[in-house]
């Protein structure tokens, strides 16, 4: 079933009256070309691609799956002809560089496009989505050559990139990895080793495929500060810029997954490939997060896709199922019973998705102006406060949105009661597809310790109290704002005691260190409902002054959205408090031998 619907109105409510994206575009360079008319342009074609090409191809992808045979990969029907199609409308060359083939757009514009295709078809929007994180690797990283050599073609759309880092023995802890590098006597390298979980590694979608790869040279250092990072070509570049010979690399086999089965997740062999260094010798990993930044944000994006879908096929079939009658009196009259969003457990469902959806939304768009601003503002103080922002906020949102992703597409599919269960309608693969999202570029407690621990403590706090400020400025800008006081009195005390539980974890772990493992999820979904919160306040702020315009409705509903995310999700961070406290030993008291 497809019954996907880009959300349109509520995409603009947040560009332009929650984040004020049209003076922002102005600040940006090409900003002119951005205005509010240009974009809504963009944004209604986008969503007619979405929506008549993409949708209809998720449950085929899901069916069919990709196909392997002797190393050559084929995508579900359909699949190639809709990448022709999204390439030819020069969809993948919107927001890059002019001088590499771009049309110089702002890069956040990308994330609200990357939201309709994600939503609407998530295992096909991987395979140029991983491109992205390429390009801004070589962007960054490359020399001259390289960026003439393969970033042209990759914004052209023409070829697609990929990020090669998982080994079998190791997942996270990236410093074990085994991937040689040997230099070449022409200078380039030769790579060896295996790498696995490739997502769109090998397919037939584009001419060629460039991976981005992590290896270790000879006599490097041990552990993480011993890896270097190498671009290699499924084939590698002739002379004129077409593909020439194929490289030593190869799809070994696909993945059995539990979703994304129209996305192919490779076994990747490098058998002595020809590959070209990225950056300094034994620097990769510094340079790979570049790549590993875009792709967290990008999975951010993941967990708002499959709210967004969740909602959209739950509330539709909500108004349209008929069961039992409303303990309130008859809804339905003319029926036998009545819709059964009539029901207030449906209706704590359903808004439980709309409240993460349009949520998420707030965030992501802030983090996407945030990336904008660090690539381009002329003011040093405002480029280190994007930066900032993006330390902090990008762990929350990576792991927030997903976990709370997955909670609305598994609500979407109580919504449907024992019909969400079956494929027809398409609830139980979105739950199946959201499932990696918590597990993709670092696992929920790896971006938790990435928070509570890097960020908020190795800095003593300063990067969590430059976010605390601004909500505190928030807060005392509208404490005599009697239309939004239900909103701000909650928000500003929740912001003082995250101060505060902060610094009783960091006293904890003084004593033991293991306090801060202990705590870090807890204190990372806390962290995330107070992060929500704050944007469900500033779109409670927008909306109370629209109360009286022609979309009243419209904006009646986002107040009382908020009102049931501070009424009913918000509460959960006094559970989290308690359980942040309990401490470490709980954990720690059991032998191996209890266990």
């Amino acid at each position: 079933m497809s019954d996907y619907k880009a959300p349109i109105r509520d995409i603009k409510f947040v560009m332009y009256e929650l984040m004020g994206f049209e003076e922002h575009y102005q600040t940006m360079p090409n900003g002119e070309d951005a205005s509010q008319d240009v974009v809504e342009a963009i944004l209604e074609e986008s969503a007619k691609f979405c929506e008549n090409v993409l949708a209809p191809l998720n449950s085929v992808g899901d069916e069919q799956g990709c196909t392997w045979n002797d190393g050559v990969v084929t995508t579900p029907d359909g699949f190639k002809a809709a990448y022709e199609q999204f390439v030819e409308a020069g969809w993948p060359s919107m927001t890059h560089h002019t001088e590499y083939g771009g049309q110089g757009l702002p890069e956040s514009l990308g994330t609200v496009l990357s939201e309709m295709t994600g939503t609407s078809n998530w295992a096909w929007c991987m395979y140029p989505g991983l491109s992205h994180g390429a390009m801004k690797t070589l962007e960054l990283h490359g020399t001259e050559e390289q960026k003439s050599t393969y970033l042209t073609k990759l914004v052209e759309g023409a070829w697609t990139g990929t990020m090669c880092l998982t080994e079998a023995h190791c997942g996270t802890d990236l410093g074990m990895l085994r991937t040689k590098a040997e230099q070449n006597e022409d200078g380039s390298y030769s790579i060896s080793g295996t790498k696995i979980f490739i997502s769109a590694g090998e397919h037939d979608l584009a001419e060629n495929i460039v991976h981005i790869v992590l290896a270790r040279l000879p006599g490097a250092p041990e552990g993480t500060k011993g890896i270097s990072l190498f671009i290699v070509p499924k084939f590698l570049p002739s002379d004129d810029g077409s593909v020439g010979e194929r490289n030593q690399v190869a799809c070994g086999s696909l993945e059995e997954k539990m979703g994304i089965h129209g996305n192919a997740t490779c076994v990747m062999n490098f058998d002595g490939a020809k590959g070209y260094l990225i950056g300094p010798p034994n620097k990769g990993l510094n340079c790979m997060f570049t790549f590993m930044n875009t792709a967290r944000l990008g999975t951010a994006l993941q967990g708002l896709a499959h709210a967004e879908l969740g909602y959209q096929k739950s509330l539709a079939y909500a108004k349209d199922r008929i069961q039992m009658r409303a303990l309130s009196g008859v809804k339905n009259p003319d029926g036998p019973a009545d819709p059964i969003i009539c029901h207030p457990d449906v209706r704590r469902m359903l808004l439980t998705q709309k409240a993460f959806a349009e949520g998420g939304r707030m965030l992501i768009y802030f983090l996407a102006k945030q990336v904008d601003i660090e690539s381009h503002a002329q003011n040093e103080a405002d480029k280190a406060a994007a930066s900032d922002m993006l330390a902090l906020l990008t762990p929350i949102a990576k792991a927030f949105l997903t976990e709370t992703g997955f909670e609305s597409a598994n609500l979407a599919v109580q919504c449907f009661g024992g019909h969400g269960y079956i494929r027809e309608w398409g609830a139980e693969q979105n739950v199946r597809d959201a499932r990696i999202s918590m597990l993709y570029e670092g696992t929920t407690g790896i971006q938790a310790l990435d928070l509570l621990g890097r960020k908020v403590l190795m800095s003593q706090g300063e990067v969590l109290r430059k976010f605390t400020k601004v909500i505190h400025k928030f807060c005392e800008a509208n404490k005599d704002n009697a239309a939004i006081s239900e909103f701000v009195e909650p928000l500003a005390q929740l912001n003082k005691e995250w101060g505060d539980v902060t610094m009783h974890i960091g006293l904890a772990a003084m004593e033991n260190p293991e306090e801060v493992g202990a705590a870090s999820v807890d204190y990372l979904m806390y962290s995330g409902y107070i992060t929500l919160a704050y944007f469900w306040a500033q779109a409670a702020l927008v909306a109370s002054a629209n109360l009286e315009s022609s979309e009243k409705d419209y904006y009646a509903s986002k107040i009382k959205t908020a009102r049931f995310y501070y009424q009913r999700l918000l509460p959960r961070t006094q559970s989290l408090v308690t359980t942040m406290k309990s401490g470490a030993a709980n954990l720690l008291d059991l032998t191996l031998e209890e266990f």
